[in-house]
């Protein structure tokens, strides 16, 4: 049905008031800048780039925006000098191992928790003839509502002799060693001998600088991904190609309550690079689950902070419920770090001995 012309004009001239009206609403440009590195999984999603530009509208202050593999990004903060105001990782441990002991961070507030899954690729497992690695008795994929269970077996057609299981760099990308631990949890889980080192034959490391990091082609027949960039990935699957199935909890580090069988993984990096530091540090599994905080000798702590408040505020939680990784609500601390916050972030986080290291509840010394 045509609209009359007068009635078509006067739509548009409402459209473009309405327009003006929400550009309008953005405070103007105050001339701050705010430094902010953070894992690649955080604008991928692309969380972090919806909430810096909601952010920026809100106060008015522009955000320069580094995101790479969390380890890489620390070492661009501390050994290569750049300047930083907010950091966020998407292993929350890292602040409390590498930031910390130097002087670096007071506090750590974990903001957002996923799991790690299994892709592949559907036609070119059945192109290279493999198993069916989908848990037939599960429902069939349709991501992000059905997602089915990886079959008992997953692990042996992991180790099928030609398979290419494609992974980041370790020293540079949580996600690079969350693979390694993935292997260690399963070799325990499944009580497989040599597991870990056979399924370290097979993994091939994907560099940071390919387009966006991830691959699955004629090289790489599997990848473990944060589980929220694996349903983004499904959703741009024109042909519905790109597939992925969930592990068990006990392999998947999804679970708060399974932090002692986590922290049993472990992978040794090369430390930071700089005086007073490691020349390697020792990380160990934790739930998958992101961290971020202000840097100590930050430039612009005032608009840092805010930025955090924004972040775990009604807007920017509702971002990150759209876009990835889950957020926790309240968002958590240790109970240490809940004394050091600033006190307009106090009321948005709650104490929780679960963020606590193992070692230190063996000892009955936690933070």
């Amino acid at each position: 049905m045509k609209m009359p012309r007068l009635k078509l004009f006067c739509l548009l001239l409402f459209l473009l008031g309405t327009a003006g009206a929400q550009v309008s609403t953005c405070k103007p440009s105050t001339g701050h800048k705010l430094y902010v590195f953070h894992a690649g999984s955080l604008s991928l999603s692309p969380a972090f780039t919806a909430i810096e530009a909601a952010y920026t509208c809100r106060t008015g202050v522009q955000v320069e925006d580094t995101a790479s593999g969390a380890v890489d990004a620390m070492r661009q903060i501390t050994a290569g000098g750049h300047s930083c105001d907010v950091f966020a990782t998407a292993d929350y441990t890292n602040i409390d191992q590498f930031l910390k002991p130097l002087g670096l961070a007071r506090y750590n507030v974990v903001f957002a928790a996923g799991r790690m899954v299994l892709t592949y690729s559907a036609k070119a497992l059945q192109a290279k003839n493999l198993p069916v690695i989908a848990d037939p008795s599960s429902p069939p994929f349709h991501a992000p509502d059905s997602i089915p269970h990886a079959v008992q077996n997953w692990y042996q057609i992991l180790n099928i002799p030609g398979v290419v299981i494609g992974g980041s760099h370790p020293f540079l990308d949580p996600s690079g060693y969350k693979t390694h631990m993935i292997f260690q949890l399963a070799e325990d889980f499944y009580k497989e001998p040599n597991l870990y080192d056979n399924l370290m034959r097979h993994l091939l490391v994907i560099p940071l600088d390919k387009p966006k990091g991830f691959s699955l082609d004629s090289q790489v027949d599997f990848q473990f991904a944060y589980e929220h960039y694996a349903q983004k990935l499904a959703a741009a699957s024109k042909d519905g190609d790109f597939r992925y199935v969930k592990l068990p909890e006990e392999v998947d580090m999804s679970d708060f309550g399974k932090q002692s069988s986590y922290f049993k993984a472990m992978v040794v990096i090369p430390g930071l690079g700089v005086p007073n530091s490691p020349a390697s540090v020792t990380i160990h599994g934790a739930r998958v689950a992101w961290g971020i905080t202000v840097m100590r000798d930050a430039a612009h702590p005032r608009d840092a902070v805010e930025f955090l408040r924004f972040l775990l505020g009604p807007e920017g939680r509702a971002i990150l419920e759209t876009k990835g990784p889950k957020p926790l609500v309240p968002a958590l601390v240790s109970a240490s770090d809940l004394r050091r916050l600033p006190s307009q972030l106090q009321p948005l986080v709650q104490s929780s001995r679960q963020l606590t290291p193992s070692s230190a509840l063996r000892t009955g010394n936690p933070q």
